[in-house]
Order: structure tokens, then sequence, then C-alpha cells
């Protein structure tokens, strides 16, 4: 493995050349990632996607990137970008119609994608509001020849419903913390913007959508349009068939995979095949029915590449702050691995920088894109920020023999290192922070047990501390074995919980092995303070690897929300030995917040509380405006 720096922003894939760049939508930066055939633009037909929304597109980001690299390789060149106030893209102003601006970044996209290839016509490929969006830009830009939507929102009443049934399940998960400015809310009470699974909508956008049926009249914007349904929600039929009537060539297709693809969490979301070969098919068509090949503008177009950016330069919203700037990387490992540097002020030379990893199998943005504005803000103060990619995670490649979305891949804590090393060579980092949720967490602390030089760890909500290889996620974990045995006392009187175990919904085996684990767990903590106690080294011992990381020199700082099972199994495994390191560890209780701190509220809290941690280690006379701790949660 090694540091090396990769010219142009750009990584060769098994479909071609994938660029990582920013692009112009009416005078601020989208990112985007161009993907090129090996064999080069035909010269007519090109492709732009159009993400859906909040969530779903976390989840559908893999599957994105698969869309692309299958365009890519069938001689499309693609664009996929993050929206104005998504992604890696440049904030949104909050009060902005998000819907009308999304429409506007989209025909950059076009425009963009016609400059980098010059091709003559563009498919957009919409997935779920992200066809909503293509409808409205196939109906005012010439360029786009075709439509491909898979399950399009086409009502937006509808849509709204359905996510403010999925806001109000989140915050009835959420308990007594989701009130104030998260409480619930109706339709009918729709005046101010919302947040949903972490990801807001102004009060202009929610308005915009209110007012949108496409079901009551059915028009095609495009001579040619795929409408691809999931099979087990077919919500799109009577509207293509309305389409099919008119003048425009339809296809409809029910497709199972749709659910797999936006509605699960990264981690277990799976690429569509059967709606991956179904548009590589349709798409061989548009390419038979391609105008003539456009030799000179094949040419032509590579004098324009100048119109997009390696870098986005951001200022702070004060308006006096320095300006600090934002550029993709891509670092060489075993698997290429990709992350977005945000650098501070020229001239900055307390050389500190902290690395962001995944959370579970979230690409580098984070969970609610919480490493973005970390990153941004953290930059202002000085410090160069990496978000990185895994191996095999978001944006990076996999290394051979490994797989795709695999949050404990057993190249991490060496990926880690050559990260550490790029960010030493190419910005003259000294001093190295960690940071991490839930997995990202337990990469954190396994980095500094392998004696990485850092000097801080940000460990946010670790449900874990030791991994072993060829464990799965479906396995029985530590983390409920802590958690399930009071929930379930709890249940004992519930009519619902003893209907559910005598209609086969429990797992008697599961739960057997989780009550004897528990008992087990509570007898190995006591055993293993003894062996400390006698200076006795146990195997994967917890209690022992963070009194090694103290002495190393090194400051913790654990973060948990209230209620969550991790902070009960590190003083399990750690046992007496978390008291005996004083405040190399601090172990901080945020009394508001679930597991990805999805909730503005929670998040700001949670925000303030690591920046607060970052600057008291390394700078304790800059943090007069921070709030104490002690305002924003619970030490422990």
């Amino acid at each position: 493995m090694n540091a090396e720096r990769l010219p142009d922003s750009a990584s060769a894939t098994s479909s071609g050349l994938a660029q990582a760049l920013y692009f112009d939508s009416n005078g601020k930066s989208l990112f985007g990632w161009l993907h090129e055939s090996i064999e080069g633009a035909s010269g007519a037909v090109g492709m732009v996607i159009c993400s859906p929304f909040g969530y779903e597109a976390t989840c559908a980001h893999r599957s994105v990137r698969a869309f692309a690299e299958m365009a890519a390789a069938i001689g499309i060149p693609t664009l996929r970008f993050d929206y104005l106030g998504t992604g890696d893209s440049e904030d949104i102003n909050p009060e902005d119609d998000q819907l009308a601006a999304w429409a506007s970044d989209t025909e950059a996209a076009v425009a963009e994608l016609q400059r980098q290839t010059g091709v003559q016509q563009v498919v957009l490929l919409g997935i779920r509001l992200g066809g909503l969006i293509a409808l409205m830009v196939g109906q005012r830009c010439e360029a786009v020849s075709a439509l491909a939507l898979i399950a399009p929102i086409l009502s937006g009443p509808k849509y709204l419903r359905h996510l403010m049934t999925t806001r109000l399940a989140a915050v009835a998960m959420a308990g007594p913390s989701g009130s104030g400015p998260d409480a619930p809310v109706t339709l009918s009470d729709l005046g101010g913007p919302i947040e949903v699974s972490g990801f807001p909508l102004s009060a202009a956008t929610l308005r915009h959508l209110a007012e949108i049926d496409l079901n009551l009249a059915p028009n095609s914007p495009s001579p040619r349009t795929l409408v691809i349904d999931g099979e087990s929600l077919p919500t799109s039929r009577g509207w293509a068939q309305k389409l099919a009537a008119g003048k425009g060539h339809v296809s409809y297709l029910m497709l199972p995979g749709l659910v797999s693809m936006v509605f699960r969490s990264p981690l277990r979301a799976v690429v569509p095949a059967a709606m991956l070969e179904a548009l590589r098919e349709w798409l061989q068509v548009r390419l038979q029915d391609r105008a003539p090949g456009n030799a000179a503008a094949r040419t032509d177009h590579l004098s324009v590449r100048a119109h997009s950016q390696t870098a986005l330069t951001l200022r702070h919203e004060d308006g006096t702050s320095p300006d600090i700037t934002e550029r993709p990387v891509f670092i060489s490992a075993d698997a290429m691995m990709f992350g977005v540097v945000t650098e501070p002020r020229i001239g900055e030379r307390r050389r500190r920088a902290v690395i962001l990893l995944n959370s579970g199998a979230d690409h580098h943005i984070g969970a609610n894109r919480m490493h973005v504005t970390l990153g941004r803000r953290w930059a202002y103060l000085g410090y160069v920020v990496l978000r990185l990619d895994l191996g095999g995670l978001g944006d990076s490649a996999t290394c051979q023999g490994g797989k795709d979305d695999d949050v404990f891949p057993p190249a991490a804590v060496e990926e880690i290192r050559v990260a550490m090393d790029y960010l030493r060579t190419q910005y003259g980092a000294e001093q190295f922070t960690l940071a991490g949720v839930c997995s990202g967490a337990y990469h954190v602390l396994r980095a500094a047990a392998a004696k990485l030089p850092v000097s801080l760890m940000l460990m946010i909500n670790p449900q874990n501390y030791f991994w072993n290889e060829g464990m799965h996620i479906d396995e029985v974990q530590l983390v409920e074995v802590v958690r399930y045995p009071t929930a379930y006392l709890h249940r004992i009187f519930s009519r619902a919980a003893w209907k559910k175990l005598f209609t086969g919904g429990v797992s008697i085996p599961r739960v057997t092995q989780i009550y004897l684990q528990r008992l087990y767990l509570a007898i190995e903590s006591t055993v293993r303070d003894l062996a400390r106690g006698l200076g006795i080294r146990l195997p994967q011992d917890l209690g022992s690897d963070l009194q090694a990381i103290a002495a190393d020199g090194i400051c913790m700082s654990f973060i948990f929300a209230r209620n969550e099972p991790g902070v009960d199994l590190l003083h399990l495994q750690a046992g007496s030995a978390v008291k005996r390191l004083g405040d190399r560890c601090r172990i901080h209780i945020l009394n508001g917040g679930d597991h990805i701190f999805s909730q503005k509220i929670h998040r700001a809290a949670l925000e303030d509380l690591v920046t607060s941690e970052l600057l008291s280690r390394h700078a304790p006379a800059t943090i007069s405006d921070l709030r104490p701790a002690s305002q924003i949660g619970d030490p422990v």
C-alpha cells in the first residue's frame, strides 16, 4: 500500500473512467461523478441520474453507482450528481424551494454532461422523487430525448403522506424525546419546514409538492419513456397506461428490487439486478436509434473540461471567516479509496487532521450528511478533515476477494494507516484525530489499539469493541445480549408479546442464546477484572486495550445517546479499567437522540459536543464560543 495522489481526480473502474468533479448550477457548485466508457462516448447519447430524496438516496447510493457503471460499460457516458444541499454539493438556503432548485440542478447536469462528452441527446434516469424531477426537466429541456423512471413520485400529496407516516413512526420510536421542534405534524400543519429521517424539506418545497398530481394530467414530456415499478408496489401502472394511449412510446415493467434498493439500510440494500438488466436492454435500443455519430463533438468537447472544477471554495455564512477548500481525492491501497478533503485557509500551520470513517455502510457523507457538516465546521477552525470511504464502501473500490458493503473489512486498519500517510505527505499533518459512528467508532478503537499515531479518538455510539473475521452481522451480537434481557422482562405482561411468542414471531433459540450469553458476559466481566488486578493479560480484553491506548498518550471520548446499549457493554467489557483511565477517557451521555442522531435538535447537540471535545483536547483557549459539555450531555 502507498499514499500516491492520482491526477485529475479520476479512478479506473471495470466500465471505464470515473471522474469526480464540481460544476456550476446557478452560481453554486454541485459535486458529481462522470462515468465514461473505455471506448469513449458514442457522440450521441448520454445519461444523467436523478437520485431519490433523503434516506432513500443514502440506501440507493450503491445502486445509483451500479446504474452509472452499467451505462458506461455499454458506451453511454453518465453523470450522477448531488443536488444542492445534499451529498458533497454546496449547501442550499434553508428557505429555498428544493424541488425547483433540484430541477435546475438537473438541467445544469445535462449541460455539463454535454460539455464534457459532446453527446447530443440525454436520457434522464429518475428514481422515486428523482423521477418527478426528471419529468419536470423533460418538459423544458430540449436535450432530453428519453426518460427512464423507477417508481416515480407522481402525486405530491400522496408522497407527503408517506413522508408524514415515516416521520411519525420515527418520532414514536424515539419516545418522549420527540417533542419540541421535532414533534409530529400532519399535512394540515405544513406551514413550516420539516425533517424526515434526518433530511430537511423547506416550507416552499412542501407547498410545491402539495400542488403536484401528474395523475390528473398525464402528459409525457418525452417521446420515449421507460417506467419501472416495484413488483410489490406498482404505483405507476395507471399513469403509464394513460401515457401509452397518447402519442409517446411508453414501456412499462413491474420488476423486483425496489424495496431492497431504496427502503433497506445501506448495510442491507441490494442492487436490483432485474431493473439493471431491463435498463441496459432499453438503453441499447436508444443507442441503435441514435442520431448519426458526431466525431467533431467528441473531439471538441475535450477543450471545454475547464467548465468543471476539481475543488470547491466555501465561505462561512458569517461572511468574515477565511475561505476553506474542498476537493475529492483518491488514495492508493489494496482497494483504491475515495475521500473528500476539506482544507482550512491557506497559511494554516497547526497541521492537525481529522479522519471521519464510514458509519455502517453509509458512504463518506455520514449519517444524515453529518460528516459534511462537521468537516466544513472543523476546517473553519483550522483542521484538515478527510471524510473517507474504506475499501468496499461508498465510492471506494472493493479489493480483490473482498465484499461490497462489508462494514468490518479486514484491511480497515491498514487503510486508515495509508490515509494518515496521505494526509502527512500531502498536507503536512502531524496530529491525527479519528472519528466515527457505530462501526466507524469500532475502527477508531482498533486503529489506536494497533498503535497508529492517533492523538484523539472520537467514538460515537459504538455497538461492539471486537470483531472476529468470518462473523456475520446477523449473528447474535453482544449489544443484543446487553439490550434485550431487560426489554424482554418489561414485556412479560404484554398480551401482544405473548401472542407474538405463540405465533412463531419470536425465535425461542435466539432468546435463549441471548440470556445464556448475558449470564456468561457478567461472569466474564468479573473474571477479567480479577485478571487485570493480577497483571494477567487475557485475549480480546477491552480494559487492557484502553489502558494501553491511554499509556500511549492518546485521549479517548465515548459519546452515547441515552439508552444506547454500547455504554453498558463498555463497562461490562472494560470493567474497572475505565475509572482508572481518568481524564484520558471521557464518556458522555446525550439526553436525546437515536443511534444515528437523525433528528436535527439532537444532531446539533452531538456536533457541539464532539467539536468541544476536539478543541478542548487540543486548544482549550479556543472553545469559549461553545456551550460547556455539561449543558450538552451528562458526563459519566
